[in-house]
């Protein structure tokens, strides 16, 4: 049985250490728990002590290496999310819509179709301030389920309410959220999209394409498509139109509601002429490896066929000779086959192992071939996929941006999709 996943966000009170208590119990009852702390909760208990407790580093710092989008991951991972102890600064905050820091973007990310339980810890006079009672109904009305607190001795020796829930009533309450089938724990009113966003419309191919020998084999190439399949998910998360056109054989989405999928050059080309010409779109992101070269012919123990012809060609075969077609570019005909005149092109390009001569020399003639806006170079030397390391530079025709990784470049394409008027 795989183990229930809490996503445990700590802000900054004497009530963390109780909080410590929840997180044991919460392994200890089989939880995968994954703790994001603000600066201020670390003041009160350690990192040693969070990670020994679950066994994974604390999570603190939005812009540390490989952090800009934990705010999206960590929201799909998690079954259940919990705030405790909640401060008044991150229950307003919070109410507010304000996104300066971690724990608050990942407040943002929230899209009420998980329980989000906020259990808050404060003084009296702060839990009991029209401000704070004003943003903890604010919540409610969300769909966030608040964790009343309990009266007792606060820390500053005063006695009244604000005092955190006993650490045993928190993780029965988190249980029962974990347990709740699915439309018990939505929101009552699912925060809506942007509608700015909504109105962006963007294509985004991922994926290698595969030319046919025969019906079981055939010419491809290693992109997996991860990429371009990752871009559509924040995308999507987001509040963006998003369309995926994925290779057949690439892993599937489960974060983008509109996908279709591609094989060939052909289908690929197809496709994208189809959805172009018939749709509003403002963006392509051309992230998909497109092969150069079809398959014209094979000669076949002296006899030529057409792919297919031969339904599988045979193992006995002394000989086999593969005559390839060159291909046009998709990327050079994206404007030509657009409805939208004014479709904005985000295009890939791939180097192996090149100069930095030769990179700018291919960047710029995509650019003068395709008429990209934008273009995202990436050279095969600098993608290791055991160590999960890829390098990404951004092009537009004033400069550049390098990206240490996928999140860095997500942030970036982001920012060049996203309307003016919302940046």
């Amino acid at each position: 049985m795989s183990k229930s996943k809490v996503l445990f966000m700590m802000t900054g009170s004497i009530a963390c250490y109780k909080a410590c208590h929840v997180v044991s119990r919460l392994v200890q009852n089989n939880c995968d728990v994954q703790v994001v702390a603000s600066p201020s909760a670390l003041k009160f208990v350690g990192n040693a002590t969070l990670e020994g407790l679950t066994g994974k580093p604390v999570i603190s710092d939005m812009y540390a290496t490989g952090n800009v989008m934990d705010h999206i991951h960590l929201m799909r991972w998690a079954d259940v999310i919990l705030v405790a102890p909640a401060t008044a600064n991150f229950i307003n905050k919070a109410a507010q819509g304000v996104g300066d820091d971690l724990l608050q973007t990942l407040f943002l990310a929230h899209d009420f179709k998980k329980p989000f339980l906020v259990a808050p810890a404060m003084n009296t006079s702060m839990y009991l301030h029209p401000v704070t009672q004003k943003s903890l109904t604010a919540l409610k009305e969300m769909g966030v389920q608040i964790l009343d607190t309990a009266s007792g001795i606060l820390a500053c020796g005063e006695e009244g309410w604000g005092k955190l829930l006993e650490p045993d009533l928190i993780l029965k309450m988190t249980l029962e959220a974990l347990h709740k089938p699915a439309q018990d724990t939505a929101a009552v009113s699912v925060a809506p999209k942007s509608s700015a966003l909504s109105k962006v419309k963007i294509l985004i191919t991922a994926g290698g394409t595969q030319e046919p020998i025969d019906t079981v084999r055939v010419i491809s190439n290693l992109s997996s498509g991860r990429t371009g399949i990752a871009l559509a998910e924040y995308m999507t998360q987001m509040g963006f139109d998003v369309t995926l056109l994925q290779a057949h054989a690439s892993p599937k989405s489960e974060h983008v509601t509109r996908r279709d999928l591609f094989v060939s050059f052909a289908t690929l080309d197809e496709k994208m002429k189809h959805y172009l010409s018939t749709e509003n779109f403002t963006h392509v992101i051309h992230a998909a490896a497109v092969s150069d070269y079809s398959i014209d012919h094979l000669e076949v123990d002296g006899q030529s066929f057409r792919p297919f012809e031969v339904k599988k060609v045979s193992s006995e075969s002394d000989k086999m000779s593969i005559h390839l077609k060159r291909n046009h570019k998709i990327v050079d005909r994206l404007k030509e086959y657009s409805k939208n005149k004014d479709l904005k092109v985000i295009a890939f390009k791939l180097t192996s192992h090149a100069s930095p001569e030769q990179r700018t020399h291919a960047v710029e003639k995509l650019f003068a071939n395709s008429h990209a806006d934008f273009v995202v170079h990436n050279d095969l030397s600098e993608i290791d996929i055991v160590n999960r390391t890829h390098k990404f530079t951004l092009f537009n025709h004033e400069g550049f941006v390098a990206c240490e990784n996928l999140d860095q470049l997500t942030s970036e394409l982001i920012r060049v999709v996203l309307p003016k008027d919302t940046v």
